[in-house]
């Protein structure tokens, strides 16, 4: 029995479609990390431009596509990897499409130490993105993106100077130790552009982001740990604003091999404890304008 092509019936308010497609499927896939084999469980949200002409895509290709790049015998290192495979096939498989996206993000996992020198198991968020496009000639271009979440500590540098010179009246030249000031639980994003064959290994971001932190943060931490937590993060008050720099002067610091033109997206997020806002700062440059500003601070310092 045939059945009717609905997809393709005329339709009269033929507009094009930047993005069509289906959000919210997970599915595990199998990584080749360098501290061995992970399973990760993605939110996949893939997508395909729609020309004027056609009234649906054919969103059933989509799950298709995942499944058939899941159950392939290829091995990947990475979720950018699958995004830059599935979003190939998608637009060999949606053959009216001129662009293919595809998004993920997942749970990540890492044994990190805790101050007293437990090992525990801390949670972080792995996100990844491909943009596939026709070139001349029946050729494929690629853009990846990685990026991570991490979850983290921030101490407000205005509040630990703001009580320090109201209560000890001493200028933090006298009194270098950190004054009291309150906590915010941080989350900050990094997300890199890469072109070609460029890769970024994932865990050493989730480092350069925890760093750049007041101080990373623990599942589980005893009445010691908890002091030292809270110490650490008193002697690096930081803003949202200090957190996303520093972030940024590490990626041209430790990527001297990223395009000009890779664009690098950072932003921090504190969940303020004495107000009912949050703070947020972010931003989005190119390598060349990172490399640019790296170079004449580092020619005003000297």
């Amino acid at each position: 029995m045939i059945y009717p092509d609905v997809q393709s019936w005329k339709i009269t308010s033929n507009f094009p479609l930047t993005r069509v497609g289906t959000t919210d499927f997970k599915l595990p896939f199998k990584i080749r990390r360098p501290d061995g084999l992970h399973v990760l469980i993605p939110e996949i949200n893939v997508f395909v431009d729609l020309p004027p002409h056609l009234k649906g895509s054919h969103m059933s290709r989509n799950i298709e596509v995942i499944h058939s790049v899941r159950n392939s015998q290829e091995e990947f290192g990475s979720l950018e990897e699958i995004c830059e495979r599935i979003s190939t096939e998608m637009l060999k498989r949606h053959e009216y499409a001129e662009c293919a996206e595809v998004t993920m993000r997942a749970d990540y996992f890492l044994d990190r130490k805790n101050p007293g020198g437990k090992m525990n198991t801390e949670q972080y968020g792995l996100i990844a993105e491909a943009v596939s496009k026709w070139e001349g000639k029946g050729r494929i271009k690629t853009t990846k993106v990685i990026g991570v979440e991490v979850t983290g500590l921030t101490a407000c540098p205005c509040g630990m100077e703001t009580t320090r010179a109201i209560y000890l009246n001493t200028p933090p030249a006298v009194s270098p130790r950190p004054s009291i000031t309150h906590n915010q639980r941080n989350i900050s994003r990094v997300c890199i552009e890469t072109q070609g064959d460029q890769e970024i290994e994932a865990n050493e971001l989730i480092e350069i982001v925890e760093k750049a932190m007041s101080s990373p943060s623990f599942g589980i931490l005893k009445r010691k740990d908890e002091a030292a937590i809270i110490w650490k993060a008193h002697n690096s008050p930081k803003f949202v604003e200090d957190v996303v720099r520093d972030i940024l002067k590490e990626i041209v610091k430790n990527y001297p091999e990223l395009d000009d033109e890779s664009v690098v997206t950072v932003s921090s997020k504190s969940f303020e404890s004495i107000h009912k806002h949050n703070a947020f700062a972010e931003a989005i440059m190119k390598m060349r304008e990172l490399r640019k500003i790296y170079s004449q601070n580092r020619r005003e310092e000297s």
